[in-house]
């Protein structure tokens, strides 16, 4: 009995050092699941301010809109006003030791579930998403002279993302999404021909004679004696 009034008395008391926590530092507590009494009450609390509120409920709706249609978001206020018309990786600068930048981009940003100091691009926004449908996206990655993907060393996106990124461009032009440009070749139609000097019979020599060599210096030729001892003695075990 005075074990269950002692822990009756313990709970009370250790939520208000909670609420107190909260209102000194303004961090949002995590209530568990298992008291709906006191997360009814602490959604009531004016220690949630409203604004908090907002922008994380913002923050979800905009994610949860963007998952299913990455491509709005290119279009949207928040982008326009955050990367004007620049691409996304246009402002963006690597931290890194020294005056001379990495030759290579780290593998990943995310690590263990947090991301590292200054992310790339593509993973300090969460609402970029990689999508072979969000075209303006990964044009922005292609350059517009010769088709080819811009290398993360220039553009800083991580080998996850570059990944990802070339596995979308290669989709996205295989459903004709994004031009490929191909070189274009002139053939004649010699080449294909067996007119052709190159695939063409081999005219005999003239005065050719059958029984004798094709050229008239072959049967002349007398190998240096020294020379072809020396290259004996190094194949000898391969000649029968």
């Amino acid at each position: 009995m005075a074990a269950s009034l002692r822990s009756v008395v313990r709970a009370p008391c250790r939520f208000i050092f909670l609420l107190q926590r909260a209102q000194n530092t303004h961090e949002v507590l995590r209530v568990p699941a298992s008291a709906p009494a006191i997360r009814c009450f602490f959604n009531s609390s004016p220690l949630a301010s409203d604004g908090v509120k907002d922008r994380g409920l913002e923050s979800l709706e905009n994610l949860s809109r963007y998952k299913d249609k990455p491509w709005e978001y290119l279009e949207s206020e928040e982008y326009i006003e955050r990367y004007g018309s620049k691409p996304v990786w246009a402002e963006y600068r690597r931290n890194h030791k020294g005056g001379i930048p990495p030759q290579t981009t780290r593998k990943t940003c995310i690590r263990g579930g947090k991301p590292c100091g200054n992310p790339c691009p593509i993973c300090r926004d969460p609402n970029i998403i990689i999508h072979y449908q969000n075209v303006n996206l990964l044009q922005q990655f292609i350059s517009p002279y010769t088709g080819i993907v811009y290398d993360p060393t220039r553009t800083g996106v991580c080998m996850k993302q570059q990944k990802l990124l070339n596995k979308a461009i290669e989709t996205a032009r295989d459903h004709g999404l994004i031009s490929s440009k191909l070189p274009h070749v002139d053939y004649s139609a010699e080449d294909y021909s067996n007119s052709h000097g190159a695939v063409g019979n081999t005219p005999a020599p003239p005065n050719y004679n059958p029984g004798e060599p094709w050229y008239s210096w072959y049967g002349n030729i007398e190998p240096n004696e020294k020379e072809l001892a020396r290259v004996k003695k190094i194949y000898k075990d391969y000649l029968k």
